[in-house]
């Protein structure tokens, strides 16, 4: 799944990305650190693996989307 990087927190790698359709999911330091990713900026498209639906939907992985 594609999505947006939204916020991001550099001291404890967590923030928040947008899906296409503009809902904010958060992520935490593993989702952030299991992509190997050093530095994300807002407005960087990203794809995210994520387990769980609606009010628990949760991100397991983030990396930089590239084609």
């Amino acid at each position: 799944m594609q999505a947006t990087a939204y916020t991001y927190d550099a001291e404890t790698h967590s923030g928040s990305v947008l899906l296409d359709d503009g809902t904010p999911v958060p992520f935490d330091a593993p989702a952030f650190n299991a992509g190997g990713l050093r530095l994300l900026r807002p407005g960087q498209r990203v794809r995210i693996e994520t387990e769980g639906k609606g009010d628990s939907l949760r991100i397991t992985l983030i990396t930089l989307q590239t084609f």
